[in-house]
């Protein structure tokens, strides 16, 4: 099925107030929490966006009793399942068009003692190994097998057993696949080098809540004491931290007045710092972050020499905003190098933004240098295609700021991220047209 458009008339000031929606990583993670216990589990403030309706259709399809209880509150029970369905023609269609997909083996594993997953999708932005994941498996017990001509992993364990965990990379994903992993095998499982982002941190109060017994919940050294059983319980997701940020984003670079409502400031790190390195006057009350109409001028450090700006694991900045920051710079005044290390393909977007007049060097496939146009040039509209959730969103920030009509291509990248992100926008006084593309 062909894909929506975007049809954007730029150069609108925007004003009013913007509700970020649950955090997308973090809701792909503790849905599949739900399949460690019979008993019934509740999730609130969940985010309706394509990818975690995706992974909604794969829990009811492995037979999870799904309840819609309001808009964005769900519950999951688990108490009889069929797991033939991971050997379906449907689940191997479905689970391969989705990362998320991944989440699922750590729980089938632990509970089922098996699990299986094809090769699966999501971004183009560069190798995205799942070597963590399935190393942890194998260190906790599970034998491994990749079918190179189906392109499937499996593995299967009748019992993990704790062990000490080193993690080769600090990943996200991996970090909380491998903690679900090893909730109930028999024994302590120490987990060092574990990424201790916010979402990590919400899915192990999850579990602690479900009976799961994990300390250092924050740190990068888990130690998770095996349980035989776990429970139901309630959970809320934390707002999207990515969404607050391009919001940040979109009213520096369109001069609007925005204020993003309830966006819980002390779980963003150095979200709101590093915002602040390119001049922002950001008013921070209570949980509303308000952006004022404003001009800025990127800081230099303290020897004059030009900013970096580059993303780290947490809680460092996050590579889901480098591509909304380095849209943001185009009209500062100043220049700054924008150093996105972590994946090799995320800048290939750039070449719309030279195109729309953003003075942009791109010197590498990990290295941008942005020569701020200080509002004396404005952008101009053009037609132009989303390759991915966080450059979908950051041209769409460009278009919005832009000068005439944008028309932005394969929108479903954006809305596998961004709840009804265009009739938000529009609510305060943006003109974005949805075109139905078949």
């Amino acid at each position: 099925m062909a894909s929506d458009s975007f049809e954007v008339i730029g150069g609108n000031s925007l004003q009013g107030n913007l509700h970020p929606q649950g955090a997308k990583n973090e809701a792909l993670q503790v849905l599949c929490v739900t399949l460690l216990t019979e008993e019934v589990v509740t999730i609130s403030n969940i985010p309706d966006i394509v990818d975690v309706r995706k992974s909604i259709g794969l829990l009811k399809g492995l037979g999870v009793k799904v309840n819609r209880l309001a808009d964005d509150t769900y519950s999951f029970q688990s108490d009889d399942l069929d797991l033939d369905f991971l050997y379906s023609p449907d689940f191997v269609k479905d689970a391969q068009h989705i990362r998320g997909s991944v989440m699922l083996v750590g729980p089938l594993l632990a509970r089922f003692g098996k699990a299986l997953l094809p090769k699966p999708g999501g971004d183009k932005i560069g190798r995205r190994r799942l070597d963590t994941h399935f190393n942890g498996f194998i260190k906790l017990g599970a034998a491994f097998n990749y079918d190179e001509e189906k392109k499937i992993y499996s593995v299967e364990s009748p019992k993990l057993k704790g062990t000490y965990l080193l993690m080769d990379e600090i990943s996200v994903t991996g970090t909380a696949n491998v903690v679900m992993g090893a909730v109930m095998a028999e024994g302590t499982t120490y987990i060092y080098n574990a990424a201790c982002e916010p979402y990590v941190q919400q899915l192990c109060k999850l579990l602690n809540r479900m009976g799961a017994r994990i300390e250092g919940v924050g740190s990068n050294l888990l130690t998770i004491h095996g349980v035989d059983k776990l429970g139901g319980a309630e959970h809320r997701i934390l707002p999207d931290m990515i969404e607050i940020g391009s919001f940040i984003a979109l009213s520096a670079i369109t001069k609007s007045d925005i204020t993003i409502k309830n966006c819980q400031v002390k779980e963003l790190g150095n979200i709101i710092p590093i915002f602040e390195r390119f001049g922002l006057d950001i008013n921070i009350k209570g949980d509303d972050i308000h952006v004022p109409p404003q001009d800025y001028a990127i800081q230099t450090f303290i020897d004059g020499s030009i900013m970096t700006i580059y993303d780290a694991p947490w809680p460092g900045f996050s590579p889901d905003l480098m591509s909304v920051v380095l849209v943001m710079a185009i009209q500062a005044k100043g220049s700054v190098l924008i150093h996105q290390k972590m994946f090799e393909s995320r800048l290939f977007f750039v070449d719309k933004l030279i195109d729309m007049g953003a003075q942009i060097i791109l010197c590498d496939p990990h290295r941008a240098t942005v020569i701020g146009l200080n509002r004396q040039h404005q952008l101009r509209g053009i037609s132009m295609t989303s390759p991915d959730i966080r450059a979908g969103v950051s041209l769409l920030i460009a278009a919005l700021s832009a000068k005439g009509k944008s028309t932005i291509h394969n929108v479903n990248q954006i809305d596998r991220g961004y709840q009804n992100i265009d009739g938000r926008l529009n609510a305060i006084g943006a003109d974005i047209t949805r075109i139905k593309n078949g």
